[in-house]
């Protein structure tokens, strides 16, 4: 059968499939047992259709017969059903000073709870200023507030650490059983 082939395909056909055996899969999935190549060739030749590696790295690997623009326009379909399904996280960064006031404080828990509460992650960090770099405690007094206002939906992933003048700690939302 005549196939227009994308280079992305990983998936290999007729003459490019090379093992000497192959466990064959009918048309309609059911199982012909493990049978030579050229065997399996001359049934999908029979048939009209394709012989199509589904598992290279089974021994011996898994070839179908079946149409293999069918086959790959399948494959990209439960690809993108999957990708659609999962949920990327992504890290959103709030940025606190050493004396910062309570209400801005409070500001920026609101928008850490918003994030957490969408399934992101947060890093809070704070960036030492001038002399304040000898009081670093101030500072991690300040992210003990930020992650106690945020314990009831995050948990801290990664403790207050410095970095040269910045500190940062990364939060993420607690998992629901």
């Amino acid at each position: 059968m005549f196939n227009i082939r994308n280079k992305k395909d990983d998936l290999q056909i007729n003459n490019e499939i090379t093992d000497k055996e192959v466990r064959l899969l009918d048309v309609d999935g059911s199982m012909l047992g493990v049978v030579p190549l050229a065997e399996a060739m001359k049934l999908a030749g029979d048939k009209d259709l394709d012989l199509v590696k589904i598992s290279p790295n089974a021994v011996p690997p898994v070839c179908k017969i079946a149409d293999y623009n069918k086959t790959v326009y399948e494959k990209a379909k439960k690809d993108k059903e999957a990708k659609k399904a999962q949920k990327v996280v992504e890290l959103k960064e709030i940025r606190l000073s050493v004396n910062i006031e309570e209400h801005d404080l409070e500001v920026k828990v609101k928008n850490a709870h918003k994030f957490l509460s969408e399934g992101n992650k947060v890093k809070a960090s704070l960036r030492f200023r001038g002399r304040q770099q000898k009081y670093t405690n101030d500072g991690n007094d300040v992210m003990s507030r930020f992650a106690e206002a945020l314990s009831e939906i995050g948990s801290v992933e990664k403790a207050p650490l410095q970095e040269g003048r910045t500190m940062f700690m990364i939060i993420g939302p607690k998992k629901h059983d």
